[in-house]
C-alpha cells in the first residue's frame, strides 16, 4: 500500500499553474514537430517545412479539440454542463484518446485537402510516419494521469496498490499499466518499421501505406480492454465504454487489415 503524494503541478503564478499534463502535450507536439522536420531533411517524406509548420497547427487544433469534446460528451456530460467553464480547464486533465485520435486524424486529412497535396503525400502516409511518436507521447499522457492523481484502478489488496486522494480504498495503478502498454505498444511498431516495413521496401516490395498505422489501431484496441478491467469506470454488462471501444477499434483493424493488407 502506497500514499499517493505527489504533486501534478510544476509551477504556480497566482491561479496561473503549469502542470505536467500540459507539459507533456508540448513535448509530443514538439516531437511530432522535430520528427517531420528530420523527415523532410531526409527525404522520408514530401514536404516542404512550411507545410510542416502548417501541419502541426493542424494536428494541435484537432487532437486538442477532439480528446476535450469527446471527454466532455462521453466521460463526464453532467459534471461539465454543470460547470461549463471548467471545460476549458485543459491542464487539470481529461483528455480522451479516441476523440483525439479523430480529431488528429481530421486535421491531417483537412491538410492534404486544404493545401491540395492529396497526391504527393497522402493521409495514409502520414498516419504511418506520425504513429511512432504520437504512441511514444500517449505513453507520457498516461504516466501524466498519474502525476495528476486521475483514472484510478479499481480497489485491491496488492503491495503495491495507491492510495489515491478523493478515491476510497486502495487502487490499482491503472495508469501506470497503460503508459507500460503504449511503451509496449511502441517498441513493436518500431520493429515492424524495421524488421519488416523497411526490408521489404529495400527488397523491392511495396507495403501500402497505412499498414503501420491499422497495426497500431489493432494492438491500442486489444490493449485498451484488457487494461480497462483493472480501471474504476462505469460499467454496461460487464464492460466499460473504453473496452466497447477497445473492440471497435481492433474489429475495425481487422477489416482493414484483410481488405487492403492481406496480401503484404
Amino acid at each position: 500500500m502506497i500514499n499517493f503524494n505527489l504533486d501534478p503541478t510544476i509551477f504556480a503564478i497566482g491561479p496561473f499553474e503549469v502542470r505536467y499534463y500540459g507539459l507533456v502535450y508540448v513535448i509530443g507536439f514538439l516531437l511530432a514537430y522535430l520528427w517531420l522536420w528530420w523527415g523532410v531533411k531526409k527525404k522520408k517524406i514530401d514536404l516542404s517545412m512550411e507545410d510542416v509548420d502548417t501541419l502541426i497547427l493542424y494536428l494541435m487544433l484537432g487532437v486538442i479539440l477532439g480528446s476535450r469534446l469527446f471527454h466532455v460528451i462521453f466521460w463526464q456530460p453532467v459534471y461539465y454542463f454543470t460547470n461549463p467553464l471548467q471545460i476549458f480547464a485543459f491542464w487539470k486533465g481529461g483528455m480522451a484518446f479516441h476523440g483525439g485520435l479523430i480529431g488528429g486524424l481530421l486535421g491531417i486529412w483537412l491538410f492534404c485537402r486544404k493545401n491540395e497535396i492529396k497526391e504527393k503525400i497522402t493521409l495514409a502516409r502520414l498516419a504511418d510516419y506520425l504513429v511512432i511518436p504520437t504512441v511514444f507521447a500517449l505513453a507520457l499522457g498516461r504516466l501524466a494521469n498519474f502525476l495528476n492523481g486521475e483514472l484510478p484502478g479499481t480497489t485491491t489488496n496488492v503491495s503495491w496498490c495507491f492510495n489515491f486522494p478523493g478515491y476510497e480504498g486502495c487502487r490499482h495503478p491503472s495508469q501506470l499499466y497503460g503508459a507500460l502498454k503504449r511503451f509496449i505498444i511502441l517498441g513493436i511498431l518500431v520493429v515492424v518499421d524495421k524488421l519488416y516495413i523497411e526490408k521489404s521496401f529495400a527488397a523491392g516490395k511495396r507495403i501500402k501505406d497505412g499498414f503501420l498505422f491499422w497495426v497500431f489501431v489493432g494492438l491500442f484496441g486489444i490493449g485498451r480492454f484488457i487494461i480497462n478491467f483493472y480501471r474504476d469506470d462505469p460499467r454496461w454488462l460487464g464492460l466499460s465504454l473504453g473496452q466497447y471501444l477497445g473492440v471497435g477499434m481492433f474489429l475495425l483493424a481487422v477489416v482493414v487489415w484483410w481488405k487492403y493488407y492481406r496480401r503484404n
